[in-house]
Protein backbone atom coordinates (compact mmCIF):
# COMPACT_ATOMS: atom_id res chain seq x y z
CA UNK A 1 0.00 0.00 0.00
CA UNK A 2 1.56 3.06 -1.24
CA UNK A 3 0.73 6.14 1.25
CA UNK A 4 0.92 9.64 1.69
CA UNK A 5 1.07 11.35 5.45
CA UNK A 6 1.64 14.79 6.53
CA UNK A 7 1.14 17.15 9.70
CA UNK A 8 1.11 20.54 10.07
CA UNK A 9 -0.38 22.75 7.53
CA UNK A 10 -1.32 25.80 9.51
CA UNK A 11 -3.94 27.06 6.79
CA UNK A 12 -1.44 27.06 4.29
CA UNK A 13 -2.94 26.58 1.10
CA UNK A 14 0.17 25.85 -0.92
CA UNK A 15 0.83 22.99 1.27
CA UNK A 16 -2.76 21.91 0.39
CA UNK A 17 -2.79 21.75 -2.94
CA UNK A 18 0.01 20.30 -3.16
CA UNK A 19 -0.39 17.84 -1.47
CA UNK A 20 -3.67 16.94 -3.45
CA UNK A 21 -1.87 17.27 -6.32
CA UNK A 22 0.20 14.23 -5.39
CA UNK A 23 -2.02 12.30 -3.70
CA UNK A 24 -3.76 10.50 -7.12
CA UNK A 25 -0.79 8.20 -6.16
CA UNK A 26 -1.38 7.40 -3.01
CA UNK A 27 -3.81 4.33 -1.81
CA UNK A 28 -4.17 5.92 1.82
CA UNK A 29 -3.60 9.51 3.08
CA UNK A 30 -3.11 10.13 6.69
CA UNK A 31 -2.97 13.50 8.19
CA UNK A 32 -1.43 13.79 11.80
CA UNK A 33 -3.52 17.32 12.81
CA UNK A 34 -2.75 20.76 13.13
CA UNK A 35 -4.92 21.82 9.69
CA UNK A 36 -5.73 25.37 11.44
CA UNK A 37 -4.04 28.32 12.97
CA UNK A 38 -5.33 28.15 17.14
CA UNK A 39 -8.96 27.31 15.63
CA UNK A 40 -9.03 29.93 12.88
CA UNK A 41 -9.47 28.62 9.16
CA UNK A 42 -10.17 25.39 9.43
CA UNK A 43 -12.70 25.35 6.95
CA UNK A 44 -10.81 26.67 4.30
CA UNK A 45 -8.19 24.52 5.20
CA UNK A 46 -10.50 21.22 5.00
CA UNK A 47 -12.15 22.63 1.90
CA UNK A 48 -8.41 22.99 0.32
CA UNK A 49 -7.85 19.31 1.30
CA UNK A 50 -11.54 17.67 0.60
CA UNK A 51 -10.31 16.32 -2.60
CA UNK A 52 -8.45 13.68 -0.28
CA UNK A 53 -11.70 12.68 1.97
CA UNK A 54 -12.42 9.51 0.27
CA UNK A 55 -9.01 7.97 0.95
CA UNK A 56 -8.07 10.16 4.32
CA UNK A 57 -7.68 9.46 7.83
CA UNK A 58 -7.13 12.56 9.71
CA UNK A 59 -6.26 13.07 13.80
CA UNK A 60 -6.89 16.30 15.02
CA UNK A 61 -3.82 18.59 16.25
CA UNK A 62 -3.50 21.34 18.99
CA UNK A 63 -5.25 23.67 16.83
CA UNK A 64 -8.40 22.27 16.28
CA UNK A 65 -10.86 19.63 18.51
CA UNK A 66 -11.77 16.69 17.09
CA UNK A 67 -15.78 18.08 16.92
CA UNK A 68 -14.59 20.64 15.03
CA UNK A 69 -12.46 18.71 12.51
CA UNK A 70 -15.12 16.14 12.08
CA UNK A 71 -17.33 19.06 11.44
CA UNK A 72 -15.31 20.45 8.33
CA UNK A 73 -14.37 17.56 6.71
CA UNK A 74 -16.26 14.02 4.95
CA UNK A 75 -12.94 12.33 5.57
CA UNK A 76 -12.57 9.75 8.84
CA UNK A 77 -11.69 11.40 11.66
CA UNK A 78 -10.05 9.14 14.28
CA UNK A 79 -9.22 10.71 17.79
CA UNK A 80 -8.51 8.07 21.08
CA UNK A 81 -9.75 4.69 18.83
CA UNK A 82 -8.73 3.09 15.43
CA UNK A 83 -10.21 2.07 12.11
CA UNK A 84 -9.00 -0.61 9.23
CA UNK A 85 -7.98 0.59 5.57
CA UNK A 86 -6.54 -2.11 3.26
CA UNK A 87 -6.14 -4.64 6.60
CA UNK A 88 -3.87 -2.40 8.18
CA UNK A 89 -5.38 -1.44 11.82
CA UNK A 90 -4.59 2.37 12.16
CA UNK A 91 -4.83 4.19 15.74
CA UNK A 92 -5.29 7.63 16.36
CA UNK A 93 -4.51 10.12 18.90
CA UNK A 94 -4.55 14.28 18.88
CA UNK A 95 -3.72 16.75 20.83
CA UNK A 96 -0.79 18.13 21.99
CA UNK A 97 0.22 15.68 24.97
CA UNK A 98 2.16 16.42 27.19
CA UNK A 99 0.08 19.91 27.12
CA UNK A 100 3.08 23.11 26.09
CA UNK A 101 2.43 26.05 27.87
CA UNK A 102 2.05 28.77 27.21
CA UNK A 103 -0.60 27.95 24.30
CA UNK A 104 -3.80 29.49 25.65
CA UNK A 105 -7.12 27.86 23.59
CA UNK A 106 -4.08 24.46 22.80
CA UNK A 107 -6.68 21.60 22.26
CA UNK A 108 -4.44 19.07 25.00
CA UNK A 109 -4.21 15.77 26.91
CA UNK A 110 -2.61 15.36 29.97
CA UNK A 111 -0.04 11.84 29.95
CA UNK A 112 -2.42 10.31 32.56
CA UNK A 113 -5.51 11.32 30.42
CA UNK A 114 -3.15 9.40 27.34
CA UNK A 115 -2.06 6.70 28.39
CA UNK A 116 -5.56 5.37 29.49
CA UNK A 117 -6.47 6.06 26.15
CA UNK A 118 -3.51 4.30 24.45
CA UNK A 119 -3.60 1.38 27.15
CA UNK A 120 -7.19 0.92 25.74
CA UNK A 121 -5.63 -0.23 22.45
CA UNK A 122 -5.23 -3.65 22.10
CA UNK A 123 -3.38 -4.01 18.87
CA UNK A 124 -1.97 -1.35 15.62
CA UNK A 125 -0.10 -1.63 12.58
CA UNK A 126 -0.22 2.17 11.85
CA UNK A 127 -0.54 4.50 15.22
CA UNK A 128 -0.56 8.12 14.20
CA UNK A 129 -0.17 10.86 16.95
CA UNK A 130 -0.08 14.36 17.08
CA UNK A 131 2.86 14.71 19.60
CA UNK A 132 5.89 12.49 19.23
CA UNK A 133 7.45 10.44 21.30
CA UNK A 134 9.54 11.30 23.74
CA UNK A 135 13.21 11.48 22.69
CA UNK A 136 12.73 11.29 19.08
CA UNK A 137 11.67 14.45 16.90
CA UNK A 138 10.71 15.88 19.76
CA UNK A 139 13.27 18.62 20.41
CA UNK A 140 12.29 22.29 20.45
CA UNK A 141 14.82 24.99 18.94
CA UNK A 142 15.88 25.65 22.57
CA UNK A 143 17.24 21.99 23.57
CA UNK A 144 14.08 20.88 25.49
CA UNK A 145 12.98 17.62 24.85
CA UNK A 146 8.85 18.06 24.47
CA UNK A 147 7.75 14.22 23.43
CA UNK A 148 5.32 12.30 25.63
CA UNK A 149 6.06 9.05 27.63
CA UNK A 150 1.90 7.92 27.30
CA UNK A 151 3.01 7.69 23.40
CA UNK A 152 6.38 6.40 23.75
CA UNK A 153 5.09 3.39 26.25
CA UNK A 154 1.84 2.64 23.28
CA UNK A 155 4.59 2.56 20.87
CA UNK A 156 6.70 -0.16 23.23
CA UNK A 157 3.81 -2.27 23.97
CA UNK A 158 1.92 -2.25 20.54
CA UNK A 159 4.93 -2.38 18.28
CA UNK A 160 3.22 -0.99 15.44
CA UNK A 161 5.01 -1.06 12.35
CA UNK A 162 5.11 3.03 11.45
CA UNK A 163 4.51 5.79 13.89
CA UNK A 164 3.30 9.23 11.83
CA UNK A 165 3.40 12.70 13.77
CA UNK A 166 4.41 15.95 13.88
CA UNK A 167 3.90 18.79 16.43
CA UNK A 168 7.14 19.50 16.82
CA UNK A 169 8.29 21.96 13.30
CA UNK A 170 11.51 22.16 14.36
CA UNK A 171 11.93 18.13 14.08
CA UNK A 172 10.17 17.94 10.30
CA UNK A 173 11.52 15.04 8.48
CA UNK A 174 12.97 13.49 11.55
CA UNK A 175 12.53 9.55 12.15
CA UNK A 176 13.65 6.48 14.53
CA UNK A 177 13.39 3.59 15.46
CA UNK A 178 11.53 2.14 18.91
CA UNK A 179 12.00 -2.11 18.70
CA UNK A 180 10.71 -2.52 15.23
CA UNK A 181 8.61 0.75 15.11
CA UNK A 182 9.53 3.49 12.78
CA UNK A 183 8.71 6.50 13.65
CA UNK A 184 8.62 9.38 11.22
CA UNK A 185 7.92 13.32 12.46
CA UNK A 186 5.99 14.99 8.82
CA UNK A 187 5.54 18.25 8.77
CA UNK A 188 3.37 19.79 5.60
CA UNK A 189 5.16 18.65 2.36
CA UNK A 190 4.17 15.38 0.98
CA UNK A 191 6.12 12.27 2.53
CA UNK A 192 5.63 8.91 0.89
CA UNK A 193 5.48 5.45 2.67
CA UNK A 194 5.28 2.09 1.42
CA UNK A 195 3.36 -0.39 3.70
Amino acid sequence: MRLLAFSDVHCDLEACAALVAAASDADLVIGAGDYAQMHDGLAPTMDALAPLAGKAVLIPGNNETDTALRAATAAMVIHCETVTRGGLVIAGIGCAVPPLPPHVGSFDMTEDAAAQVLDAIPAADILVTHSPPAGIADRLRDGRRVGSHAVRAAIVRLQPRLVLCGHIHDCWGEEGRIGASWIRNLGPRPNWVEI
